[in-house]
């Protein structure tokens, strides 16, 4: 029988599991809730549990397997297999996750961050369709990515490579969480999107079902600001096209300095789809130069959810064949 492969998303709210054939195909999914109570201590034994019930389920032995790969948030040392930082999970002490999988399981471990994981899915078997030069741009709660250059993930010298909602877009606005002023993440994820749908709204007098619904006091999300703009709402248009705006000057900067084949974009903004890509692109043709512009695409995330998995997967080949 052909070995398989664990794939794991490790996220603040669920744990997402799959195990895959060695091509990538997902043959079974389940989840759990992460219990991120007592400093996180309980996450690690969950999934090493959890891992063996469904092994057990299948009649499944760790022979069967090549090995687990893992995406996770936070301060990812790929070598020595820990995290540090997932103050979501409340990991704020180095986790010895490597450690305690391999010794729970007896399957060979591999870690990275988990944008990064998300990268390799979509660029193995998702929109970056295997190409050896492929950026991924994920849009949720906050804005991360992942750089592939050349068939490798890139990392940089202290792992911090990939970090795309940290350029920065607007010198003199929103402050950020990591200190800078400016940053893609303060304007193009979920909150940011709200965050400008909240200030363009205190100038503009026109008719807007979206600027009632903010002084009247509701809650808004992105989703509802590009819903509003696909019904022509004049105050949600002129934030899409801020927001496409700040994000196609993002794109063009990677573009114009990496020249990838693709860059992906996924995460929970980009299910605005074609609407909010088109505008990007858009704004990308005008900050990039001929060369770029003929051969980098931009395109939709298609993976969805699984993308974290299937990427999982992926790491722990290449970790094996030390193309990591």
């Amino acid at each position: 029988m052909t070995k398989k492969i664990i794939g794991i998303d490790l996220g603040g709210t669920t744990v997402k599991f799959a195990i895959l054939t060695s091509e990538g195909d997902i043959q079974q999914k389940w989840s759990l809730v992460t219990d991120a109570r007592e400093n996180g201590s309980k996450i690690v034994p969950a999934i090493v549990e959890s891992i063996n019930e469904q092994l057990e389920k299948y009649q499944l032995t760790p022979n069967d397997f090549i090995g687990i790969g893992m995406g996770s948030p936070g301060t990812v040392d790929r070598k020595a297999g820990t995290v540090i930082g997932a103050y979501n999970l409340n990991w704020k002490t180095i986790q010895p996750v490597k450690k305690m999988i391999e010794e729970g399981t007896g399957i060979s471990f591999a870690i990275d961050n988990d944008a990064n994981v998300a990268a390799l899915g979509e660029r193995w078997k998702g929109a970056g369709a295997n190409e050896e030069d492929v950026v991924f741009i994920t849009l949720g709660t906050g804005v991360g990515g992942g750089i592939i250059a050349g068939g490798r993930l890139i990392h940089g010298v202290a792992g911090a490579a990939g970090e795309l909602g940290h350029i920065t877009v607007d010198p003199d606005g929103y402050d950020c969480t990591c200190g800078k002023k400016g940053c893609l993440e303060t304007v193009a994820s979920a909150t940011g999107v709200v965050r400008l749908a909240r200030d363009f709204s205190e100038d503009y007098a026109g008719e807007s079902q979206l600027k009632y619904n903010i002084d009247d006091g509701q809650l808004i999300t992105a989703k509802d600001v590009f819903d509003f703009a696909k019904e022509n709402d004049k105050l949600a248009v002129r934030v899409v096209e801020k927001v496409a705006y700040f994000l196609g000057l993002a794109c063009a900067s990677v573009a114009n300095t990496l020249n990838p084949s693709t860059i992906v974009i996924g995460g929970g903004v980009s299910n605005a789809g074609v609407f909010l890509v088109d505008q990007i692109k858009m704004y990308f043709d005008q900050f990039t130069y001929p060369t770029i512009r003929e051969t980098t695409k931009i395109r939709l995330a298609q993976l969805g959810n699984n993308a974290g998995v299937v990427g999982a997967s992926s790491l722990i080949k290449e970790h094996l064949n030390g193309t990591l």
